[in-house]
């Protein structure tokens, strides 16, 4: 039995609900097709789908089967890209991820650039501060804030990714400007919301650790409505000093000077991370990509 066909054709019927409409995407005769998924569910002694007149049911084996096969096809289709790929120009889709805020400020400006010098790749990019799986989520290249993920996964680091408190200038006038970061608890505070929940905001003095988060005025996981807040004198905002240095620059944010400083993490290596599979990196699309974006971020 070819295991890897029967593989494709069982999860292209779980896909589609249907013998018939799997057997039409690999132009094979619905019998043919449903032969081969007997004889892998016979090789592994359980039943995957129940089979009626109407509709086609999977178990709940089979649904655990199904999952954790998507990985394995997936890698080896991606193993068969390099190898199609190795000696060719950079084509084809490019899957690029990224945490929102560096998407609109940075990544979105910088890839019009590298669609000029690389017409043939077709960008698809998605902005989410969810975490990302790359091998689940079918993605080329991650950009993600915090630190490196685990060994299988290559992490370059782009650029630091520092946290620095700002308040526009008719909110200090009105509330006064904090000496120190213990005084920001007696302030109106603007929360990021990350997928493990707001950022609070922390100060280490004397060896320990400290929360001095202000009066929740806002909480959203949405960066730029945020800023919006912080130009409306709505409260204090602890963000990326890349995020606000346009602010800065015009004058519409004022960067506090605290001692000791706010951060939001006891970490003090906080960096911007472009993510990818190592093998990927062999792919030109992906390699280009990966280059540029490191040569023009640093």
């Amino acid at each position: 039995m070819d295991q890897l066909k029967a593989l494709r054709y069982f999860s292209k019927v779980v896909e589609t609900g249907s013998f018939t409409k799997a057997a039409s995407v690999f132009d094979v005769p619905p019998s043919s097709l449903s032969r081969r998924v007997a004889n892998l569910e016979a090789s592994l002694g359980a039943t995957l789908l129940k089979r009626s007149t109407r509709v086609v049911q999977v178990t709940e084996i089979g649904r655990l089967y199904y999952q954790q096969v998507q990985g394995i096809l997936l890698q080896i289709e991606q193993s068969n890209e390099t190898v199609r790929s190795y000696h060719a120009k950079p084509v084809g889709r490019l899957r690029i991820s990224s945490m929102v805020s560096f998407g609109e400020g940075i990544l979105l400006p910088l890839m019009e650039e590298f669609k000029q010098k690389y017409p043939d790749i077709v960008l698809d990019i998605s902005l989410s501060d969810e975490l990302t799986a790359l091998g689940r989520d079918d993605v080329d290249i991650a950009i993600r804030g915090g630190y490196p993920p685990n060994e299988r996964i290559q992490a370059l680091r782009l650029m630091d990714n520092e946290f620095v408190p700002a308040a526009a200038p008719q909110y200090l006038k009105v509330h006064g400007s904090p000496k120190s970061a213990f005084d920001l608890r007696q302030h109106k505070g603007l929360f990021f919301r990350t997928p493990a929940g707001p950022s609070p905001w922390l100060c280490e003095s004397d060896g320990e650790w400290h929360d001095v988060s202000g009066e929740t005025i806002a909480i959203s996981n949405n960066a730029p409505w945020l800023g919006r807040q912080a130009l409306a004198a709505k409260g204090i905002i602890l963000a990326p000093a890349w995020s606000l240095a346009g602010y800065f620059d015009s004058g519409e944010l004022v960067k506090l000077d605290l001692s000791p400083a706010p951060t939001v993490s006891q970490n003090p290596n906080l960096a911007i991370y472009l993510l990818y599979q190592k093998q990927r990196y062999l792919v030109p699309k992906v390699k280009v990509a990966v280059d540029f974006l490191v040569a023009r971020c640093r």
